[in-house]
């Protein structure tokens, strides 16, 4: 392999390495359009709880008032479910 070759391959390698780092501080930024909306996760689905259970996964009913579910910011409100809305608090049972 010629010196041009090497040279090309290590900084083809070194900015692909550059690109997957600044990957990694996007999710951060995603969860900024995201609130936590309670009262609309699934039984098993719910990203954590308030006091309920230990966190994510763990709620063992549909619609738990006490589970919130991470949501596009906004959207929390208008979610529809059998016994209401959603929440940005926690709702009393």
């Amino acid at each position: 392999m010629s010196v041009f070759a090497k040279t090309s391959s290590v900084l083809a390698l070194a900015g692909v390495m550059a690109s997957a780092v600044s990957l990694l501080s996007v999710p951060a930024k995603a969860d900024d359009a995201k609130e936590k909306c309670y009262g609309v996760a699934l039984k098993g689905a719910n990203d954590c709880a308030a006091g309920a259970h230990s966190c994510a996964g763990s709620s063992t009913i549909d619609y738990d008032p006490a589970s919130f579910k991470l949501v596009p910011k906004g959207s929390c409100v208008t979610m529809k479910t059998p016994s209401g809305t959603g929440s940005l608090e926690p709702k009393k049972t």
